[in-house]
Formats: C-alpha cells, sequence, structure tokens
C-alpha cells in the first residue's frame, strides 16, 4: 500500500504502521523475497554537501530497481547562482520522477516540497536526518530486536533527533546523553511522546549506557562546524565512545559515518565485534529502496 504522504521530510512523517510496513519491506528487498521495479523513474539527487553514503547508496539503489538517479551539485544547477529555490523545485518536478535533497537549512527542503510536483526525500538538513533513522532501525531490527534499549551519547544533532522520534515510533527505549550546552530540541522529546516515549535527557553518558543494548554517538563536529572545532571538544569531554565507557556491558555500537576516530569513537572499538556501522551504512541503501518504491510506485 502506497505511503499515506507525498513528501519524507522526517521521520514522522509517516505513520508507525507505515514505517514498520516500510522495515517489513527493506527486509524483504534485502533478502531477495521481492524485487519490484522502478522502470524508468529518474531521482534528481540535490547536494549542496559533500556525501559518500547518500550519494552512493541512492545512486547504485536506483539503478538496482531499474531507474536512473541524476547528482546535482551545487556547480551543477541554478541553485545558488540566483534562480529562487522554488523556481528550480517547479522545473525539476517536470522533469523527474523524486527529488532527493542533501541540504544545509530544513526550511530549503520544506519549500522543494512544496513546489516540486513530484515527491521529495530529505537526504540529510541540519535537523533532520530520516534516511539514516530508516537504516538505523533495520540494522538494529536485524540484529538485536526491537525489544532494545539505545543510548544516543554526544552531539544532540540532526541524526540523534531523527532517531529518537523514529525509535519511539518503532517501540525502542532510547535513552539520551548529551552535554548541557549541546542537548536536543526539547520539541524532539515532545514529538517522541505523541508516540508513548518518555525520553529523560541526561549530561551523564555512563547512566545512559548502563544496560543499553546499543551505543549510538555521531561525530561532535559537523560540516560546517569546523570554527567551533576547540569548543566542541572540550564541552565534549568525558562523552567519547570507548572501551572505559563500555567496560561492564555487552552492548554493541553505532555510529552513521564518517567517523573521526579518536574523537567522539575510539578506533578500537570501531574495529570490534561490537560495532554494527558497516550493516548501518549497507543498510542505507536498502531502506531507501524501499522508501524509493513506496513513494515512486514501483511495482
Amino acid at each position: 500500500m502506497p505511503l499515506a504522504t507525498d513528501d519524507f521530510l522526517d521521520i514522522d512523517d509517516v505513520t508507525p504502521a507505515e514505517l514498520d510496513a516500510l522495515l517489513d519491506r527493506a527486509a524483504a528487498m534485502k533478502a531477495g523475497e521481492t524485487d519490484p521495479r522502478l522502470g524508468d523513474a529518474t531521482l534528481g539527487m540535490i547536494f549542496e554537501k559533500p556525501s559518500t553514503r547518500t550519494r552512493v547508496s541512492f545512486e547504485t539503489g536506483m539503478t538496482r530497481l531499474g531507474g536512473h538517479a541524476m547528482f546535482l551539485g551545487p556547480d551543477d544547477i541554478q541553485l545558488g547562482h540566483g534562480e529562487p529555490l522554488k523556481d528550480t523545485a517547479r522545473v525539476l518536478g517536470r522533469y523527474v520522477d523524486g527529488v532527493m535533497a542533501r541540504l544545509f537549512d530544513h526550511a530549503d527542503v520544506e519549500t522543494l516540497a512544496a513546489y516540486a510536483d513530484c515527491p521529495v526525500i530529505n537526504g540529510l538538513t541540519d535537523e533532520a536526518h530520516p534516511c539514516q533513522t530508516l537504516a538505523d532501525l533495520l540494522t538494529i531490527r536485524e540484529t538485536v530486536g526491537e525489544d532494545a534499549t539505545v543510548a544516543w551519547v554526544g552531539d544532540g544533532n540532526n541524526v540523534g533527533q531523527s532517531f529518537v522520534v523514529g525509535a519511539a515510533m518503532a517501540g525502542i527505549d532510547v535513552r539520551v546523553a548529551t552535554p548541557a550546552d549541546y542537548g536536543m530540541n526539547p520539541a524532539v522529546f515532545d514529538r517522541a511522546a505523541e508516540f508513548g516515549a518518555d525520553v529523560a535527557p541526561t549530561t551523564d553518558p555512563d547512566a545512559a549506557v548502563d544496560g543499553a543494548d546499543v551505543v549510538y554517538t555521531d561525530v561532535w563536529i559537523s560540516m560546517g562546524q569546523e570554527d567551533q572545532r576547540e569548543e566542541k571538544l572540550a564541552a565534549f569531554d568525558g562523552f567519547q565512545v570507548n572501551r572505559e565507557l563500555l567496560a561492564g556491558t555487552d552492548a554493541t555500537v553505532m555510529h552513521c559515518l564518517p567517523a573521526h576516530r579518536g574523537e567522539e569513537v575510539t578506533d578500537d572499538v570501531l574495529e570490534s565485534d561490537r560495532a554494527l556501522v558497516w550493516d548501518q551504512a549497507e543498510n542505507r541503501m536498502h531502506a531507501q529502496n524501499a522508501l524509493l518504491v513506496e513513494l515512486l510506485g514501483g511495482e
């Protein structure tokens, strides 16, 4: 059944039932149990930020589905060179079957969705990363199961914000530990509460990790924040995911990549049997393929 939404700008644009169905479809497609096709569909991919996983997973995914992906970087189109975003959106909507956008400002992806006459997918903004959440939930489902407790440790960034809401929708318990000045938008916890989650943020990473099945972290210095490097490294002292933090637990470790080894996570943890990061990276493609089929009407 097609999704009720035309666009996927954040994880709660779908219902919990639709999210569960998306993950079911992703698992079935990954296992080769079903092979839906997108025919000659074209996905326009707008990138304001460089990317490895987002570009390669969407481009390869569209190829595997029988469609075509078109990379549109800052120097390839008029976006950022004088043309209003709404004009770009109107034109793209008449050419392509869907748009995936990796942008800085979340309002920009909302503008694209408002003016493009085709489905728009948020491939990342400064506020949200719902495609990563789909991959995260698929990975948890495959490994520790959805009866899990996940500790988010580090920056209250876009990845974490989407994950907290998505986990609530999937019935996964989440604890959030961030430095006092780098927490998540309180509205994120309100959204999670709508799905029955009671997330009490803390500034104590040890408390968050105690008894957790999964520990999830991300970079402390995101793209565009390089001027805050020294300030943030000082503020995040004690939040590194390392052997000491994980001691006494059987927790696996997640990271959306790229990782700054030696900052938010140590090299030995990423290279250990605890790490689920490579499964997460692979699952970007499988989860997004399911999303593409649902939004673009694959058969």
